[in-house]
């Protein structure tokens, strides 16, 4: 339900962490020309792509695919697939396509791609096509918009609190204005409504394998996109060339073991609220020892920094900052841990303005990418339809309240942000078409899990509880922080992410990624370092 804004990170190789890397590997396949050409392409049953130019001048290419709403009834409604690639920088050596979800659910592909191209390793780059797509229901695909005018969404949303109710009227209004919304979207297209499940997008993704001519996939998805990754290998398991999971939901949690019966959230059984929690008090440990000019809401001390922000949120509590409530605030201190650079210390600047009373002004946006709709309707209604249709939750609005209390006093801010993040779940209608499991289905190749230790939203226990569900997956660690090791570039993650990808080589069972290439609050450092072996992160959430 929290999309991304991508920033650009150094697609820079290290060559001595490469070289680093080649003593201990595990290769996958024989030799690794075999795995990097493959076998033969067999005829396609699905049309080529027809790329094009996505504007004139652009690096981009796009495409758009037509599939059935329904794969039951083939024969039925379609609908049409946003698609948008970018070419291998060195053809001659081009292996394939690598296929990327940006994770939501509900992050428009054909947006996000382009945004965080230069984060993807430089080898992968040279070596792969990469394509994205607006996932079905998403953005420029055929979407979910249960709204008549950009005006009538723009009055729903503000029928409702900023952030998350605080208070019985608030809670009154948030439930109606999501009950409206359910209702609105039962009138505009409950086909569609029912028909944007991760199972419905992953056989849409073996779809588009087939356009572009691989006969196995390669596929790179960040939180969210985790989930599809799993159930794609799941229903295509003779189909996995290579897979890496970033940022990961545990499957389990997300289906809660297959029951309808949802006592918790989602994000709740992810363990989110903890994860929020634990990266919240890193951010503000690491701020309060840095300067006040490497991070604006210092204290001097990370006791004094932490002190400084529980008595901003009481304040706020009772005394908002023009529009910046508490409510208001809380989520936007959530979402700006996905990315430490520049989010953590525009994060910083954020909370010191509210401190001294000021309307904090807005980050510059980076320039729109070279698309045909750089910025697609992509309401709430989007991403909600996905989670909401696969992921059980309460059906009781009379719960959250008493749910927000415990996990609140589990993980304080965190707990009351993460608790109210499904209560447009409760009026929406499971999927019939939503994968349960197996998850633990034999594939033709293992897959790569990546996880950091201090993630807002995707605990690293959530990267090992995918690690043991899938049939033969490879854990990776990152002791590092944000949403994602992509969003958050280690030099060391992307020498494993690339020689896996070209090569088909993992890393060492246990191997763990010291650090990121540029810590929170500090100048950028040359690289991450390397270690093997144990498995085990000091000081890891779970």
């Amino acid at each position: 339900m929290h999309r991304i804004r991508g920033v650009k990170a150094d697609g820079r190789r290290r060559t001595a962490v490469i070289a680093a890397l080649v003593a201990g590997s595990t290769v996958l396949t024989g030799s690794n020309l075999t795995w990097a050409g493959g076998a033969p392409t067999p005829a396609a049953s699905v049309a080529p792509l027809d790329w094009s130019q996505c504007v004139p001048g652009s690096e981009f290419d796009c495409a758009t695919v037509k599939v059935p709403l329904d794969y039951s009834k083939p024969g039925g409604r379609t609908i049409e697939l946003a698609v948008v690639r970018r070419a291998a920088t060195d053809p001659r050596r081009r292996i394939g396509t690598l296929f990327f979800n940006p994770g939501g659910p509900g992050g428009p592909g054909t947006v996000q791609m382009p945004q965080n191209y230069e984060s993807f390793p430089r080898e992968v780059r040279e070596r792969f096509d990469i394509v994205s797509w607006d996932p079905r229901g998403i953005g420029n695909s055929t979407a979910m918009n249960c709204f008549a005018s950009p005006e009538e969404a723009a009055e729903w949303n503000a029928s409702k609190p900023a952030g998350f109710p605080v208070g019985a009227k608030e809670r009154t209004a948030t439930f109606a204005a999501y009950k409206d919304l359910a209702r609105r979207c039962e009138q505009r297209d409950p086909e569609l409504m029912r028909h944007v499940s991760t199972s419905d997008s992953a056989r849409d993704l073996d779809r588009l394998r087939q356009g572009v001519g691989d006969s196995r996939i390669t596929y790179l998805g960040i939180s969210y996109g985790t989930i599809l990754a799993a159930t794609y290998a799941n229903l295509f398991p003779d189909k996995v060339r290579a897979m890496v999971l970033d940022g990961n939901w545990d499957p389990q949690a997300w289906t809660n073991h297959g029951s309808d019966d949802a006592r918790l959230t989602s994000f709740h059984r992810l363990r989110s609220d903890r994860s929020g929690a634990a990266t919240l008090d890193k951010f503000l440990s690491l701020c309060g020892a840095a300067t006040t000019a490497h991070c604006p809401f210092s204290a001097g001390s990370p006791e004094a920094t932490r002190d400084k922000y529980h008595r901003l949120m009481q304040r706020l509590r009772k005394h908002p900052v023009g529009t910046w409530t508490y409510a208001a605030t809380v989520e936007s201190i959530m979402n700006g841990l996905y990315v430490v650079h520049p989010g953590w210390t525009d994060l910083a600047g954020r909370l010191q303005d509210l401190w001294q009373g000021r309307v904090p002004q807005p980050s510059p946006l980076p320039p729109p990418p070279a698309v045909p709709n750089p910025n697609p309707y992509v309401g709430e209604e989007q991403g909600g339809s996905v989670l909401c249709g696969d992921s059980p939750n309460p059906r009781d609005p009379g719960v959250y309240e008493s749910l927000e209390r415990v996990a609140a006093a589990r993980a304080g801010d965190a707990g009351r942000h993460w608790t109210w993040a499904t209560a447009g779940c409760t009026y929406w209608p499971l999927s019939p078409d939503r994968y349960r499991g197996p998850w633990n289905t034999p594939t033709a190749h293992p897959l790569l899990v990546v996880g950091n230790a201090y993630d807002p939203s995707t605990p690293e226990s959530a990267a090992r509880a995918m690690a043991r569900e899938l049939a033969d997956a490879r854990l990776l660690t990152l002791n590092g922080y944000g949403h994602t090791a992509l969003l958050n570039p280690s030099s060391c993650i992307q020498a494993h992410e690339s020689r896996y990808l070209i090569d088909g080589v993992l890393p060492p069972p246990g191997t763990t990624c010291r650090e990121q290439d540029t810590p929170p609050f500090a100048t950028p450092r040359p690289s991450g370092g390397i270690a093997t072996g144990g498995g085990g992160l000091a000081g890891t959430t779970s």
